[in-house]
């Protein structure tokens, strides 16, 4: 019995928040990389974004979470060994937990030097009341750097995993998170 294209894709709420919050992980990324280029008042600017997007990725990925605790997952390709789909729902759980993470992490490192986060001039997220400890905020700003650097390594991992289902495989592995495509 043929399990129909739609049982074999996400839903497309997903399908919307895994490439919002991809677009925006990696523009974060750049953000942060370009920051440490740039320096001085430029690189304020651009982590004051990145600081917005973070949360932006928070609130999406608890959305996302949500969706997901209440949407059933497509199946994974019966062609999948053992071994692909221990890791395929690990690497799914190391995602959320980074994505989760790395924002909750920089506004407690934030809130450890008294910062608030402006979301873009809209408003202005206050800081945690964690108390001051700079030196705590900046040992966990650079586990931040450290996790964010990993997330990098596993968007790459991820990326050509799907690519390698797609193309090599030819089980439709990108497909499974898009609109179109065979699956």
């Amino acid at each position: 019995m043929e399990v129909s294209s739609a049982k074999k894709r996400y839903s497309t709420g997903a399908m919307i928040f895994h490439w919002l919050i991809a677009a925006l992980v990696i523009l974060n990324w750049y953000l942060a990389e370009r920051a440490h280029d740039v320096g001085g008042a430029a690189a304020g600017e651009l982590f004051g974004y990145h600081k917005a997007i973070g949360i932006s990725i928070l609130v999406l990925t608890l959305a996302r979470l949500a969706l997901r605790l209440t949407t059933p997952l497509p199946r994974l390709p019966q062609n999948y060994a053992s071994w692909e789909r221990i890791l395929a729902r690990t690497t799914h759980v190391v995602f959320y937990i980074l994505l989760i993470a790395l924002p909750l992490g920089a506004w407690i490192a934030n809130s450890l030097g008294g910062k608030a986060i402006d979301m873009f001039g809209l408003f202005t997220i206050p800081a945690l009341p964690v108390g001051a400890n700079k030196e705590l905020g900046g040992q966990i700003f650079e586990l931040h750097a450290t996790g964010g650097s990993f997330l990098m390594i596993l968007v790459i991992l991820h990326v050509l995993g799907a690519l390698k289902h797609t193309f090599f495989d030819r089980d439709g592995g990108i497909f499974r998170m898009l609109p179109f495509g065979r699956v």
